[in-house]
């Protein structure tokens, strides 16, 4: 079968640990580089990129945040968006308040300050995990919206509390339309999805593993359970903050509370729950199936009933679809499509022989 590492051979430590030890996963991922570096760009359409590319990109972002926490670290956690709409404010008052602040600067910065807030509330997961740490992450979630509300310097005084996002220029070049939007995005999503798979496989993605499996074990080996989980609490808010950069500048064009509420946080859940938890795949796949899902009712129900159907069924729909799915995956997989994908690939490797 044309999935068949027979005859690669590797004759070093590096080569047997890289990212993509067998030959054909580095093709397929290089044509998915150039397919969504080059094919992407020069195909699609203004809806394509504002609708299902550039979002995508942002939630695959912020679930890989989450999938560090909760997949490879195994602390729950319902306030990713809370620290999504820190990284949007935050990035929005670099630029307005420092005169030549570089937006990729601002964004890394907006990151920082989410990953400290992070490590705030990632505080009382030295004491309490499960369900307890679930609900004091939401209270992170309810405590930074209320902030972001109350205080009027986070939105430069705007009456409304709703402010457009500056222009996105890097190094004299606007990216004011779709297309340039996109491979910024693209961009820096592939950057920071490289470097989560190979925090992942290093030593603090052991002890974070290691952690999530087994806490009283992994303190016994010496793992610090402090720094691990802080760590943990601040690399995964890190994410979520240049997502919700990403998504106040590169999406919406606009700095509001309302974007990052506790459903966002739902959202970003139910997207490693059904691609996957603790697989960076899974974070992409989850977003992608969250994104077209909606797409896909519009269509169909269109298609199937014309114009007389009603959108808040069409709503309604799309919540019981999300609930049915997620107990089927919870119940016949709980490793989600990218555990699906992995035994496909198994598959391929042994047939047509039988197994």
């Amino acid at each position: 079968m044309f999935y068949r590492e027979a005859g690669q051979f590797k004759s070093s430590y590096a080569a047997d640990q890289r990212i993509f030890p067998i030959a054909q996963d580095r093709v397929a991922m290089a044509l998915i580089l150039a397919v969504a570096f080059v094919a992407v760009p020069l195909t699609a359409t203004q809806y394509l990129f504002e609708a299902i590319f550039i979002p995508f990109l942002i939630f695959a972002l912020a679930a890989i945040g989450l999938n560090i926490l909760t997949g490879y670290a195994g602390q729950l956690s319902l306030g990713s968006a809370g620290f999504m709409a820190v990284g949007a404010f935050a990035a929005y008052n670099f630029v307005l308040r420092i005169d030549g602040m570089p937006l990729l600067l601002a964004f890394a910065l907006a990151g920082l300050v989410a990953a400290a807030v992070g490590i705030v509330f990632g505080l009382p997961s030295l004491r309490i995990k499960g369900f307890y740490l679930a609900v004091a992450t939401l209270a992170a979630q309810f405590f930074i919206e209320w902030v972001l509300t109350k205080f009027g310097w986070f939105s430069n005084y705007s009456t409304s509390g709703v402010i457009s996002a500056q222009k996105m220029v890097i190094l004299g070049y606007a990216f004011d339309t779709p297309m340039s939007r996109y491979l910024l995005t693209l961009s820096i999503v592939a950057v920071l999805a490289l470097a989560a798979k190979n925090m992942v496989r290093s030593e603090i993605g052991r002890a974070w593993m290691a952690i999530r499996d087994m806490d009283v074990a992994a303190e016994v080996i010496g793992i610090p359970m402090l720094k691990t989980k802080l760590l943990a609490f601040a690399i995964s808010s890190f994410y979520c903050g240049v997502a919700g950069a990403l998504y106040a500048y590169a999406y919406l064009g606009a700095v509001e509370p309302q974007a990052f509420d506790l459903a966002r946080s739902f959202q970003i859940l139910f997207m490693i729950i059904i691609g996957g938890v603790g697989s960076i795949l899974g974070s992409f796949l989850g977003a992608a199936f969250i994104v077209l899902l909606p797409i896909f009712l519009n269509v169909s129900s269109h298609w199937l009933f014309g114009d007389t159907v009603d959108l808040q069924v069409v709503s309604q729909m799309e919540s019981i679809v999300f609930g049915a799915l997620i107990v089927f995956f919870l119940i016949v997989e709980p490793h989600g499509l990218a555990r699906l994908w992995q035994i496909g690939k198994e598959k391929l490797r042994l047939w047509p022989f039988p197994h």
